[in-house]
C-alpha cells in the first residue's frame, strides 16, 4: 500500500502544472499571482504578440473590480490597432493636490521558444525564480500596479490624491508605436499628475539572496541611434585595391571601439556612487566614492571602468549593433554601413555625439546620420525629499540596514516622454534583482520569487503614502 502510495503521488507531483507556486500563498497572493502569470502568458511582443489583447484582459478585471466605464480610458491607433493600452483613474477627495501616476509598458522583447530552456510564454516557478518574457522587464511592476488599483477599489479605499495607472505599448521597439508619446502628445490631460512611479528602481542582490542596495531611479539617458556608412565605385574582385568600403568601415569601428566619452557627473549619479561605495566597503567602493568627489580622478576611473555598468553611468557610450555592406560575393563592395546605438547623458544632444563621432573616426569618406527620432532628449528629474524620503523610510520597513541610492539609469524608459511635457518620473524601490540582470532581453528571463511578493507589498504601502 505504502508502495502505490509512494507511485500515486510521483504521478500526481508530475501531473501538476510547472508553474504551480512553490509556497503557500494567501489569498491575496494567489489571486496577484493569477493576475501576473496572465499578462506574462499573453504575448505582447511586436512581432507575434498583442498589447491590445492583454489591455482587454486588464480592462475586464478592472470592471469586475467595481471600476466603472467612465474611469476606464481604452486608445489605440487605427494603423496600430494591436499596440493599444489604457488608462484607468482613482478619483481623489482633493481638489487641489495633483495626481500620482503609475505608468508601466505592458510589451515585451521578442522570445524565440528554439533558444529558451522554457517556453517564454509560459510563466514557470522553479528554484525560487518566475522565469517567462517579462517576468523581469516589467511585468511583475504592471501586475502590483493592476491589483494595488484592484485593492483599492475593492477595499472602498478614497485616496487624498488622484491616483492613475497609464499601462502602454511599444517601449522596447523604438520603430513601434509608442502608447506613453502618443498620450503625452494627444492626451496630456488624462495623465497629467505631480510625478510619476515608473520602471528602472528596484535594487541589486549579492546574487546570493541577500538584497545588498535599493536604488530610486531619478534620469536616464536618451537612446539614439547613428548610421556610419563608406561608399565605393567598386568592381571586379579578381583586381582588388585597398580602396575598399567594408575596410574602411572595420577601421572606423575600431576607432570607435577604442573611444571613451568623458566623464560626466549629474547630482544623481554623484549620489549614487557616494551611497553604493560606502555600503560596498571594498576596493571598487572606495574608487566609487573618490570619483563622486573628484570626477577628475584618472586613477578611480580606471577602476570603474572594468565594471560595464559602472563605465556606461559615467559617460555617454555609442556601440555598433548591426551591420551591412557588399552586394555580391564576386565584386568589391559599393556600401558598407554601421548601426551605432548610443546611450547619451543627460544635457548632452545628439548632434553633439554625431560631431564627436565624426571626429572620432576622422575620415571625410565616411558619412555619420543620426536614424531615429525616440523622443526627447532626457530631462533629470529632482532629488526631490517629498519623493525620495518616504521611499527610504519605508525601506527600513522591509529590507532594514538596506540603504537607497538615487540611481540613473544607462538605458531608456518611457519616462522622457512624461518628464518632456513636465511630470517627473521616478523608478521606486522595492523590486530587485541578481548581478547578472535576470535574462532582461535576453534567455531564460527570470525574476526573484521573495523579491515580487515583498515588492508588491512594499509598492502598495508606498503608494497609500503617496496618495494620503
Amino acid at each position: 500500500m505504502q508502495h502505490f502510495r509512494r507511485m500515486a503521488a510521483s504521478m500526481l507531483a508530475l501531473a501538476l502544472p510547472l508553474s504551480a507556486p512553490a509556497q503557500q500563498l494567501r489569498p491575496d497572493q494567489a489571486s496577484f499571482r493569477a493576475l501576473y502569470q496572465e499578462l506574462v502568458e499573453t504575448d505582447t511582443s511586436v512581432t507575434t504578440g498583442s498589447c491590445t489583447a492583454l489591455a482587454d484582459k486588464v480592462a475586464a478585471r478592472l470592471k469586475a473590480a467595481g471600476y466603472a466605464d467612465g474611469q476606464i480610458t481604452r486608445f489605440a491607433t487605427p494603423d496600430h490597432p494591436r499596440e493599444g493600452g489604457l488608462v484607468v483613474v482613482l478619483p481623489g477627495t482633493s481638489k487641489t493636490v495633483k495626481p500620482l501616476l503609475l505608468l508601466g509598458h505592458i510589451d515585451v522583447v521578442a522570445a524565440k521558444r528554439e533558444d529558451w530552456t522554457r517556453d517564454p510564454y509560459k510563466m514557470v516557478e522553479e528554484n525560487g525564480y518566475f522565469y517567462g518574457r517579462g517576468t523581469q522587464d516589467m511585468k511583475a511592476m504592471d501586475a502590483i500596479w493592476i491589483d494595488s488599483m484592484i485593492r483599492f477599489k475593492q477595499a472602498g479605499y478614497q485616496p487624498k490624491r488622484t491616483i492613475k495607472l497609464a499601462l502602454t505599448c511599444g517601449e522596447e521597439t523604438s520603430t513601434a508605436f509608442n502608447g506613453a508619446r502618443w498620450l503625452a502628445k494627444n492626451r496630456p490631460d488624462l495623465i497629467a499628475a505631480e510625478f510619476a512611479l515608473n520602471e528602472g528602481g528596484g535594487g541589486r542582490s549579492d546574487g546570493k539572496g541577500r538584497i545588498v542596495i535599493a536604488n530610486m531611479h531619478v534620469g536616464e539617458k536618451s537612446a539614439v541611434n547613428y548610421r556610419i556608412e563608406a561608399t565605393n565605385p567598386g568592381g571586379h574582385s579578381s583586381a582588388p585595391v585597398r580602396d575598399n568600403a567594408i575596410y574602411e568601415l572595420a577601421d572606423a569601428l575600431v576607432k570607435l571601439r577604442a573611444y571613451d566619452f568623458p566623464v560626466q557627473m549629474s547630482d544623481t549619479t554623484r549620489a549614487y556612487f557616494r551611497i553604493a561605495g560606502k555600503a560596498r566597503g571594498d576596493d571598487l567602493g572606495n574608487a566609487m566614492m573618490a570619483i563622486s568627489a573628484n570626477p577628475a580622478d584618472t586613477a578611480a576611473e580606471a577602476k570603474l571602468n572594468a565594471d560595464k555598468s559602472y563605465h556606461s553611468m559615467l559617460r555617454t557610450t555609442c556601440v555598433a549593433t548591426l551591420l551591412d555592406g557588399g552586394h555580391a560575393n564576386n565584386a568589391l563592395p559599393q556600401r558598407a554601413a554601421a548601426n551605432v546605438n548610443c546611450r547619451i547623458f543627460p544635457g548632452v544632444s545628439a548632434g553633439q555625439v554625431r560631431d564627436t563621432i565624426e571626429q572620432v573616426i576622422a575620415d571625410p569618406r565616411m558619412t555619420v546620420k543620426q536614424t531615429d527620432d525616440r523622443g526627447p532628449l532626457a530631462v533629470p528629474p529632482p532629488l526631490d525629499p517629498k519623493v525620495i524620503g518616504p521611499a527610504e523610510a519605508l525601506l527600513r520597513k522591509y529590507y532594514p540596514g538596506v540603504p537607497l541610492a538615487p540611481m540613473m539609469s544607462t538605458g531608456a524608459t518611457d519616462g522622457i516622454f512624461l518628464e518632456a511635457i513636465g511630470i517627473p518620473v521616478y523608478g521606486p524601490p522595492g523590486l530587485y534583482g541578481d548581478p547578472d540582470g535576470n535574462g532582461t532581453h535576453g534567455l531564460n528571463e527570470r525574476a526573484i520569487v521573495k523579491a515580487v511578493y515583498t515588492g508588491r507589498d512594499y509598492l502598495y504601502d508606498l503608494i497609500r503614502i503617496y496618495a494620503d
